[in-house]
Parts: structure tokens; C-alpha cells; sequence
């Protein structure tokens, strides 16, 4: 459960910058933003990589 906090934390820190971006037009916030959602990708692929490997493991 610690990786879904993970996510949770990373989605909640980009809030402000979210705002800023879409409601105040401010485009380095828009950069912040970009970047957190690739860090986003990369967290939920390494999620489902840990994920499937769990799940291999139990049926053998």
C-alpha cells in the first residue's frame, strides 16, 4: 500500500500547480506539471511491473 501513497502524495503535489496552469496561465507551472505526470507514468509502470511479478510468483 505504500506505492498507492506514492501516487496519491505525487497527484496532491502537483494541485497547486495545476492551478496555476490552467486557471492563471502561468507556463512554468505548466512544465511542473508535464513533468510530474511523466513521473506519474513512470511510478503506476513500475507499479504494474511489481504488480504482475507478485501475481507470476503466486501461481507457479
Amino acid at each position: 500500500m505504500a506505492r498507492f501513497d506514492d501516487v496519491k502524495n505525487l497527484v496532491m503535489s502537483l494541485e497547486g500547480d495545476f492551478d496555476k496552469f490552467y486557471n492563471k496561465g502561468n507556463q512554468a507551472a505548466g512544465t511542473r506539471v508535464r513533468k510530474g505526470m511523466q513521473d506519474l507514468k513512470t511510478l503506476a509502470q513500475d507499479i504494474r511491473s511489481e504488480v504482475q511479478n507478485m501475481k507470476n510468483t503466486e501461481e507457479k
